[in-house]
């Protein structure tokens, strides 16, 4: 005879759980208890549930053998037609309480996850841009599914399966020792050789599992990268799609290879285990036998105990090893705990103000920053790493002051890695200053609140990124309220309209992952309409030009004069034709303003500026024009 159904899953699990041996803080368990607080009245009605059923299990074995003694004693028909309708109204509600109690298991579960994804969602966009510049975006992801569902089965699985294994096993002893302590007893003498078998290829079961899952995890980062859009072609640049196949298929066979092992060893372990329950009945039915022949035990009894005997190997072995499945929860309920309890390093203060009512002023007043290091910013399981970088911290700004009055545009220009797009990085406050202060408004924005600091600041980056989805989706983030009138106004004014109107579903067209679907220039006037949708008063382009050709680059420069219009503006330009007309130009080399004046006024100085733009012209093989030729010798 083999033993049910749910008895053998409960069990499989256990056996292949991931062993963990290192201790837990209470901590851990009171966060826990936190999170289960608001689902507490489930939670009772799922243990109670858990009882009930297990109560019930044991009884229709008991019933059975009252039901063999009636037959065997000739009893009352009536008698025998009762105890099988009892049997029946039991099983019944057996199927019934396990509806309820998988909707309740359910419920609970998918309640708890909802909590703690919620969680570590609203609490992983709090995180700082350096989090995100070092995470690795697949180890995050798993967080938010693998190890909150790991957690979540901490209450769905482990929590009813001990509940119901201990009651179970419990009154299937007490029933059992009260019908034949004899017979009770070996029973559970031939227990090692159920137990020890089951956890040796338990053990090996859950190797070839955590090697599949480690294997299955790194197919996954490789596809992810692979199947990006920069990554294909990246692929096909080089010519490696042979190599690339080849080394996806051997891990590919390695997993499959693993499946045909895995299969094998549970075949081998069930068979194992039936084997020696039903040795150990086999045994029962020939003592019980011999102790019914003899006048000692009652024909039923034999029959009860063979049943129950079937329901208590399963839940003893379950318990030995409920340990591993409960260390294996916590283990999931810890990782999840550590990316909650990585402190964001910007907080919004709790009397934070509003960016104060008209024209806005930008300020840079002394400002010194160093990026942070590693280890103040993300978790070493995270960058699947070791141990975090403990680098950092040195200062790459050193004391940049410089003021942008309302209107005004204030050009940033000089080498690459001189601190220019690390300033503009600091005034929307993706970073915070380590010493002097960014003002908006004549007001810190460190005391000013997020929401007000967004409202008033565009930021246009190099890459113009966009999302997965509509075009009118990526219009919309910039202004949720935005009507179909103002979408095409912002659309016409970017010089997109055109475009826009030309595709197969208008504003409802997806422009792939990454905007990839639209070229680099139409990618860049999309970031500009999400700004003229925006109307901030405050406008940042990080190199909003940098890699276009000349048709897109002007296409994109005459959005952005009409973007800018009226606006108080920073540019960071490679391209220092595209600042000519700033009211003040930056030079930033070393983390330092070295030079600042007017396009005419830095040339005529002959300096840096002068020297950046002479070899602008000559790597583009023009002559320098001649008032710039007159201004930079006079």
């Amino acid at each position: 005879m083999s033993m049910e159904t749910t008895a053998w899953t409960q069990l499989h699990s256990v056996m292949t759980a991931q062993p963990e041996h290192r201790p837990f803080a209470r901590a851990t368990l009171r966060r826990i208890g936190a999170f289960a607080r608001p689902h507490r009245a489930r939670i009772a009605q799922f243990v109670l549930l858990g009882v009930v059923t297990a109560l019930l299990a044991v009884a229709t074995p008991v019933l059975a053998g009252h039901v063999v003694d009636a037959i065997v004693s000739h009893g009352d028909e009536g008698t025998v037609v009762r105890l099988a309708l009892l049997i029946a109204l039991i099983a019944v509600a057996e199927a019934a309480l396990g509806i309820l109690g998988r909707r309740l298991s359910a419920s609970l579960g998918e309640g708890l996850i909802l909590d703690l994804r919620t969680a570590v969602f609203d609490h992983v966009q709090r995180m700082p841009v350096a989090f995100f510049t070092r995470t690795r975006t697949g180890a995050l992801v798993s967080r938010l599914n693998n190890d909150v569902i790991g957690a979540q089965r901490a209450f769905s699985n482990t929590l009813s399966g001990v509940v119901s294994n201990l009651v179970t096993l419990v009154l299937t002893l007490a029933v059992m020792l009260t019908l034949s302590w004899q017979i009770t007893l070996l029973a559970l003498v031939l227990l090692p050789l159920f137990v020890v078998p089951a956890r040796r290829m338990g053990t090996r079961m859950a190797r070839m599992q955590r090697e599949a899952a480690t294997l299955n995890a790194a197919m996954g980062t490789r596809m992810t990268e692979r199947f990006s859009a920069p990554g294909a072609t990246l692929v096909k640049l080089f010519g490696r799609p042979e190599e690339e196949s080849e080394e996806f298929a051997a891990r590919a066979r390695r997993v499959a290879d693993i499946g045909v092992r895995t299969a094998t060893a549970q075949s081998v372990f069930i068979t194992a285990l039936t084997l020696v329950s039903s040795l150990a009945l086999a045994l029962v039915y020939g003592l019980g036998g011999w102790f019914a022949l003899r006048g000692s035990l009652e024909p039923g009894a034999v029959v009860s105990l063979a049943l129950l005997l079937t329901r208590m190997y399963a839940p003893l072995t379950a318990l030995a090893g409920a340990r591993v499945e409960v260390m294996s929860a916590l283990v999931s309920f810890e990782r999840v705990f550590e990316v909650l309890d990585l402190k964001p390093l910007i907080e919004e203060k709790p009397d934070a103000r509003e960016v104060p009512e008209g024209p806005v002023a930008v300020e840079f007043d002394d400002v010194r920053f160093g990026y942070p290091s590693a280890d103040k910013v993300s978790l070493a399981s995270l960058e699947e790493v070791a141990s975090l970088d403990t680098r950092g911290g040195a200062e790459v700004l050193h004391g940049i002051s410089f003021r942008a009055e309302p209107g005004q545009t204030v050009a940033l220009v000089g080498s690459s890695g001189a601190g220019k797009s690390t300033i503009a990085q600091l005034l929307p406050r993706l970073y915070d200053v380590d010493g002097g202060a960014v003002r908006v408004g004549g007001v810190d924005v460190r005391d000013l609140t997020a929401g007000s600091l967004r409202a008033t600041l565009g930021m246009v980056t190099q890459d113009g990124h966009l999302f997965h989805d509509t075009v009118r989706a990526n219009l919309l983030l910039a202004r949720p309220t935005a009507t179909e009138t103002e979408l095409w106004d912002a659309l016409r004014r970017s010089r997109l309209d055109e475009l826009v109107r030309s595709l197969p579903d208008g504003l409802d067209t997806v422009v792939g992952e990454r905007g990839y679907r639209l070229s680099g220039g139409e990618r860049q006037r999309m970031t500009i309409a999400r700004l003229l949708l925006a109307r901030q008063h405050v406008v940042i382009l990080d190199e909003a030009t940098a890699h276009l050709d000349n048709t897109s680059e002007a296409a994109v420069q005459e959005a952005l004069t009409e973007a800018l219009e009226g606006r108080t503006a920073v540019v960071i330009a490679h391209r220092l034709s595209t600042v000519r007309a700033a009211d003040v130009i930056l030079v930033i080399e070393g983390g330092l303003v070295v030079e600042r004046g007017t396009h005419e006024e830095l040339l005529a100085a002959g300096g840096r500026y002068a020297e950046l733009y002479r070899t602008q012209f000559e790597e583009r093989g023009d002559a320098v024009p001649p008032i710039a030729a007159e201004e930079a010798v006079a």
